[in-house]
């Protein structure tokens, strides 16, 4: 299984000319089957694709209804384990809180790859390995 970092969403959603590639790249892993989400992962969508200073921002109702759709995946939920675990990520790795909730959600899915561009492209936290699906593209 894979978990999907926000950044996929807010590609997959975006409208700018010069993210053509990373939105269909974006559209390609959400088509796949074995995906993972969490809460957070979820909210940060909903804050930055209805942000109103946002090129192409999403309307309450089209970004509810994205959130909607995306619940038929395995949703992570902050957990005071997940927390704890992701402040020891954050300082072994030293990377930030958030990021290493991410790594600690997709482990707790059972992910061994996370999809993201905010983390380092091969990194391994552990068994989670980073994967960046838009290295290269423009």
């Amino acid at each position: 299984m894979r978990f999907v970092d926000t950044n996929v969403l807010i590609y997959a959603v975006s409208t700018a000319d010069g993210e053509q590639t990373k939105r269909q790249a974006a559209h390609t892993i959400l088509r796949g089957q074995e995906l993972g989400l969490s809460v957070q992962v979820l909210q940060e969508f909903y804050v930055q694709a209805t942000r109103p200073t946002r090129l192409g921002a999403l309307t309450h109702e089209q970004a509810e209804a994205i959130v909607t759709g995306l619940l038929r995946f395995p949703i992570a939920v902050t957990t005071p384990d997940i927390l704890r675990a992701a402040i020891a990520t954050s300082q072994r790795y030293q990377i930030s809180y958030w990021d290493a909730a991410i790594i600690e959600a997709a482990r707790t899915l059972g992910c061994g790859v996370v999809f993201s561009e905010d983390l380092g492209d091969g990194q391994d936290y552990g068994g989670v390995r980073v994967e960046n699906p838009f290295a290269g593209a423009s």
